[in-house]
């Protein structure tokens, strides 16, 4: 049986070794370990295994928390102490900077890591009924489309990880048990909601059975019948609205169920009182927000006195983003607009008028139509807060060479611990 020796882990976790001159992806390896593997996908350059046996284990190795890791699909970072998950990343993104634009940081900015439990305020349950057992409600397996049968979830707010059983017997009960394929959680600052998606309408019964959940349970319904936008608030009818909040910035953003915002309020906080700090907002600056969504970066720019532009491709995320500044007493210093910035030109880009500074904030996909039409006018800063390393390194790449700006800093932000999901935040400046 083959062995190597682990060299470091890639974006999915994966440890990486090399035999007879080809890469080797090994789930379930850590760096430094001595394993045996066994291939169960073959390529001409490259091979994916699985662990069979560790030969000498890394002193990083702890045991998982969670008694359906390996199974649920939800973490593939539980075995590597937390510290050490915090350092993996931040290797990610330095070998993404370096291989794929040949670029390394000025900088590397000390990373943002908070509590590795209990920190997710979002989460959406899938939802499948299988004879004998009842409804299974919780996350894929790993590499299948099969529902991982648990009972709880570490990860989640504890006080949603114990509505994982009794979410399971309620929609059992339902007369359309088969009609409810996901259940959308969203813990804001005063109240939790569950969002069920229901294919088929509710009968009197089942409207009774979701009352009683909910007043037992302290939470609030929403029932979706459609896309997101169909979601609307069933039981109770009215209350508190859910929300986050800034203490630092004293703002508070208030949001739908349905709307993006970040998994982990607490690291958020962190992370926007960062990238300010980068930004260096001053009064009498105009500066950009672009794929500002709620406004999560955006009303923080405006209290510190600049004029802000807030660009967004939602219309329904700019029209809360409107309502937040006008709850926030910020509707003067923050202006919003919808535009396609996947579909950014020079021209659209100038018609925005001129920036002194800009935070890009996109989606995976990255921003490269939005660097590559920066102009001659282009702001002499850019904050990039990324969820994607391969498409910050890209879009860097752009900026760097053909754009004149310079990579002062990068560093990553643990916004999903004993996950290999890597967000980062990097600064370009030009002299």
């Amino acid at each position: 049986m083959p062995s190597g020796i682990i060299e470091s882990l890639d974006h999915d976790a994966r440890g990486i070794t090399r035999l007879d001159g080809k890469t080797i992806f090994v789930e379930g390896a850590l760096p430094g370990e001595h394993v045996e593997f066994v291939s169960f996908r073959k390529k001409p350059s490259f091979e994916v295994a699985s662990t069979e046996r560790i030969l000498k284990a890394s002193p990083y190795r702890v045991a998982p928390r969670c008694p359906h890791f390996g199974v649920c699909g939800g973490c593939s970072m539980q075995h590597l102490d937390s510290t050490a998950q915090v350092a993996a990343k931040q290797r990610v993104l330095e070998a993404n900077l370096w291989h794929l634009a040949r670029l390394h940081a000025g900088q590397l900015y000390s990373p943002i890591y908070g509590a590795p439990w209990a920190y997710r305020q979002r989460a959406r349950f899938s939802v499948h009924m299988v004879p004998k057992v009842g409804a299974l409600v919780g996350f894929h397996e790993r590499k299948s489309s099969f529902i991982a049968e648990i009972r709880e979830c570490a990860n989640l707010q504890p006080s949603v990880s114990a509505l994982i059983m009794p979410l399971r017997e309620l929609v059992s009960a339902l007369s359309i048990c088969k009609a409810v394929p996901q259940i959308e959680v969203a813990v804001g600052e005063d109240l939790t909601v569950l969002v069920l998606r229901v294919l088929e309408p509710l009968n009197k019964a089942d409207e009774a059975l979701l009352r009683t959940f909910a007043d037992r349970y302290g939470i609030v319904f929403y029932l979706q019948p459609k896309g997101p936008s169909s979601a609307y608030r069933f039981y109770p009818a009215e209350g508190a609205r859910l929300s986050y909040r800034l203490p630092d910035f004293g703002i508070e953003h208030f949001f739908s169920p349905t709307d993006f915002t970040q998994v982990n309020f607490a690291i958020n906080r962190v992370l926007v009182r960062r990238a300010l700090a980068l930004l260096d907002p001053q009064p009498g600056e105009r500066i950009a927000d672009m794929f500002c969504g709620l406004g999560n970066f955006t009303l923080p720019i405006a209290r510190s006195g600049a004029r802000v532009v807030g660009i967004e491709g939602n219309a329904e995320l700019v029209k809360r983003a409107g309502e937040n500044a006008a709850d926030n007493g910020l509707a003067v210093q923050a202006d919003y607009s919808v535009a396609n910035l996947f579909a950014a030109t020079s021209q659209t880009l100038s018609a925005l008028g001129r920036f002194d500074k800009m935070l890009i904030d996109p989606p995976r996909e990255g921003a490269v139509e939005l660097v590559r039409a920066l102009g001659d006018d282009a702001p002499h800063r850019i904050v990039y807060v990324s969820c994607n390393p391969s498409t910050l390194a890209r879009d860097a790449a752009i900026l760097v060479r053909q754009k004149g700006y310079q990579l002062r800093g990068a560093g990553v932000i643990n916004m999903f611990p004993n996950t290999s999901h890597v967000e980062s935040i990097a600064l370009f400046e030009k002299d």
